[in-house]
């Protein structure tokens, strides 16, 4: 493992509390290969720094751009946020070499799998905020997604939005949304489906188009803009 002020310099951080960034290096197969060392997941850091950065995240769009409504934003801040974006950016820094890893999942190429990286920088996030407050993280924040910045503003990427859903309500729930359809309209040759996507009996967003699969989408879309 890398020595952590070659992370700091990188970061721009000089952390008062060490403490901190090591605990938001430290993955759970650590821990349980090493249960002699007084020590926690980074998992309570990352649950952190996942709002941390989408708050930052979400005022900077606020703020940059006056004219873009609710769902722009909504689509550009997923963007920004996802896991695919964290771990690029996790990667761009070589923060795999940091983490403490549990050697089985170190073997298995744990540092360069882009859920332990997306969560290791999210928990790093959180660190730096704990440490030095908002004002630091929000500059660190900025220029850590600078050139994914750039991209989304430009050219913002095709949402899977199906796939982004799932991905959130699991680790919310550790549940999986289903999609039903409530109702069709329009002769055959141009029919209208109409979609919900539930959790259970809860209904996460209601959406309409000329196939099952249009439908489904805008049914995730909008439930994307409400649960993000």
């Amino acid at each position: 493992m890398a020595e952590l002020n070659a992370l700091q310099n990188t970061l721009g951080i000089k952390f008062r509390d060490i403490s901190l960034l090591e605990r938001s290096l430290v993955h759970r197969s650590y821990l349980n290969e090493n249960q002699d060392i007084e020590s926690v997941s980074n998992e309570r850091l990352e649950y952190l720094g996942d709002a941390v950065l989408g708050f930052i995240v979400a005022e900077k769009l606020y703020k940059d751009f006056p004219d873009y409504d609710e769902g722009r934003m909504t689509r550009l801040r997923s963007v920004l946020v996802r896991r695919e974006t964290l771990a690029r950016i996790s990667r761009s820094i070589n923060l795999g070499e940091y983490l403490f890893l549990g050697k089985g999942e170190d073997i298995s190429g744990g540092r360069n799998k882009s859920a332990n990286l997306a969560s290791a920088l999210e928990a790093v996030i959180a660190a730096v905020y704990l440490d030095q407050g908002i004002v630091k993280t929000r500059k660190m924040i900025i220029k850590l997604v600078g050139e994914e910045w750039q991209k989304a503003i430009k050219k913002p990427a095709v949402i899977d939005y199906k796939s982004r859903l799932q991905e959130l309500v699991q680790s919310r729930e550790q549940k999986i949304p289903s999609y039903q359809v409530t109702g069709t309209s329009g002769p055959d040759h141009i029919k209208t489906f109409s979609v919900e996507v539930r959790l259970g009996d809860q209904v996460l967003g209601s959406g309409s188009g000329k196939s099952k699969k249009e439908a489904e989408t805008e049914a995730a879309r909008e439930a994307l803009a409400k649960l993000s």
